[in-house]
């Protein structure tokens, strides 16, 4: 499999986070808002099916991964990542782009949609919900109440969930177990995997978890009835996380939007089934004038 040639960049955001953004490819700009699990790593089947025509653009969130925390763990929420990703745009020269959005990344796209609608060009949301996400976890709405204790008491021990994040993602048989108890497909990508749990163990568990909280306070569904561009939703019939019956629910409350749902796919079809996801998007693009 061919290299990937990405290049990164540090900028200051808003209010003086350091941020790493990464750039690969050529051609109209596309924006990769990440699941809270991966950095631009997991679209790499993406990148290189669609680079010889697009040029991608991804950011680590802002205290995760190689981008710097912020002032504050307040400092964390849907609404500061989006003002990240708009900085990035800024910096990268990008009046206008087609927005990717897996997991965390669909509520960041949707609230970046929000609050700068003129800078989107298309969507395309995979694995991901509008808000307050744990509500829809395996369609248990009473998860939403039981979660939300769970994910602060997780981050008020950060040293200890550190330990076991390390030690559990450094297992050599954990996409295994993974994919017997079915979190993960039989077809899951597994160099993939290994590099995304690699850089996951490094991270600092405090800001994570409390990422995690302000992401369950957020909610933009009220945007969906006011999207207006080109919009694809993509869902796995055997995601846990995010069922595909909230998709569907969001995919009818998106004017004009086209729903894929990946029979034998969880939370991670992009990186399961990306050849049938690829060509999904590059059918969009094209009735949807969205191509290079």
């Amino acid at each position: 499999m061919k290299p990937i040639q990405v290049n990164e960049h540090r900028i200051p955001s808003f209010d003086g986070t350091e941020l790493a953004y990464h750039e690969a490819g050529q051609g109209d700009p596309i924006l990769l808002c990440n699941g809270l699990g991966g950095s631009w790593m997991a679209w790499k089947h993406q990148i290189r099916y669609f680079e010889d025509q697009h040029r991608f653009l991804s950011w680590d969130y802002r205290g995760l991964y190689r981008s710097g925390p912020p002032p504050s763990l307040d400092a964390l929420t849907v609404e500061d990542q989006t003002r990240d990703a708009l900085a990035v745009l800024d910096d990268a020269g990008a009046e206008r782009a087609i927005l990717f959005g897996w997991s965390m990344g669909v509520q960041v796209a949707l609230e970046l949609y929000r609050q700068a609608p003129e800078r989107v060009r298309g969507l395309v949301l995979i694995n991901g919900v509008s808000g307050e996400p744990w509500r829809t976890v395996m369609n248990l709405g009473f998860m939403g109440d039981v979660l939300p204790p769970v994910i602060r008491g997780i981050g008020s021990i950060p040293r200890i969930a550190e330990t076991l994040t390390r030690r559990v993602v450094g297992m050599p048989e954990a996409v295994q177990w993974a994919k017997r108890i079915g979190l993960a497909a039989r077809t899951l990508d597994e160099d993939v995997f290994h590099e995304l749990a690699a850089s996951f163990g490094n991270l600092d568990m405090k800001r994570y978890m409390r990422t995690l909280e302000l992401l369950g306070e957020h909610d933009a569904s009220d945007v969906l009835g006011t999207v207006d561009v080109p919009t694809l939703l993509i869902a796995g019939d055997r995601d846990l996380f995010t069922p595909r019956s909230a998709m569907e629910r969001m995919a009818r409350k998106i004017p004009g939007a086209e729903l894929m749902v990946v029979p034998g796919g969880t939370h991670y079809v992009a990186v399961e089934f990306p050849e049938l996801v690829n060509l999904r998007i590059e059918k969009l693009f094209r009735e949807r004038g969205l191509s290079a």
